[in-house]
């Protein structure tokens, strides 16, 4: 349950820090703008947004870091699950459970490489 919360919460800071991330006004933005892209610090104005979305991005990733440590941390805790393929299959436990001599048509001293107990008898009227 609280494995399924944490891995949620994970998915959304990743997106949140994502789209900080690609609002924030980068260095190189001020070179752009000489070339004729002068509207590039205009959403939260040029001081405003280095502040906000810095901190909310600092604070963004501390969750991202101590979420995924408790994940880690549940992940490895939990128990093995345990795996089909450590059961045994239905032909093993039927070998094991019902001795020769107890299988229905067939005479004690049989073997089951020996031939049945009853051949399939032959039409007299079809033509060999």
């Amino acid at each position: 349950m609280i494995y399924g919360i944490l891995l949620v919460v994970q998915v959304v800071v990743s997106i949140s820090i994502i789209a900080l991330v690609l609002m924030q006004h980068g260095k190189g933005a001020d070179a752009g703008a000489a070339f004729g892209s002068g509207a590039s610090a205009t959403v939260f104005g040029a001081q405003g947004s280095a502040n906000f979305l810095s901190r909310a991005t600092a604070f963004l990733a501390a969750v991202f870091f101590i979420n995924g440590l408790a994940l880690a941390y549940i992940a490895a805790s939990e128990p093995e699950a345990r795996s089909l393929m450590d059961e045994p299959t239905p032909e093993e436990a039927v070998e094991d459970d019902i001795p020769i001599g107890d299988v229905p048509g067939m005479a004690p001293d049989d073997s089951p490489a020996d031939e049945p107990a009853d051949p399939p008898s032959r039409p007299q009227d079809v033509p060999q």
